[in-house]
């Protein structure tokens, strides 16, 4: 098993990663779950939709960054689908419990409200949308 990161290393798988969880998202409609994170964080934010598209894919960057430089060598895995998997249970969890009742809060709602993306629908959805960002992360993240 390796052990170094690089930039690119990270970075790209990331990025296809957060696209590929973006696609994914964005035919929730087509099931009646409103489901739009760029709109939703630059809603949140106060700002035009280009700036949730950045931070979007800024997450999705960082997260990739987590699981290469941390999550991989402290479990002493190879990255692989079911790495990538079980990683991205993590985020779900840091967004449903700590993100959304803030964004919640920063709304106007209460912190309560926002836990677990208030509905366990749009919870589930969101979690399926993590579990493709990690699959799709863990296939295409190799440590060189």
């Amino acid at each position: 098993m390796k052990n170094r990161i690089n930039f690119k290393s990270a970075v790209i798988p990331g990025i296809a990663a957060t696209a590929v969880m973006t696609i994914f998202t964005s035919m929730a409609p087509l099931m009646g779950i409103k489901m739009n994170i760029p709109e939703m964080l630059a809603s949140t934010m106060g700002l035009p939709i280009v700036f949730g598209w950045l931070a979007h894919f800024m997450v999705g960057i960082i997260l990739s960054i987590i699981y290469a430089g941390f999550y991989v060598p402290i479990t002493k895995s190879e990255s692989s689908l079911k790495s990538g998997a079980i990683f991205s249970i993590f985020p779900w969890l840091i967004a449903q419990v700590i993100v959304m009742p803030l964004m919640s809060t920063m709304n106007g709602m209460g912190f309560i409200a926002g836990l677990f993306s208030g509905s366990v629908i749009l919870a589930m959805a969101s979690l399926i949308g993590h579990l493709v960002y990690g699959l799709v992360l863990g296939k295409l993240y190799t440590a060189v």
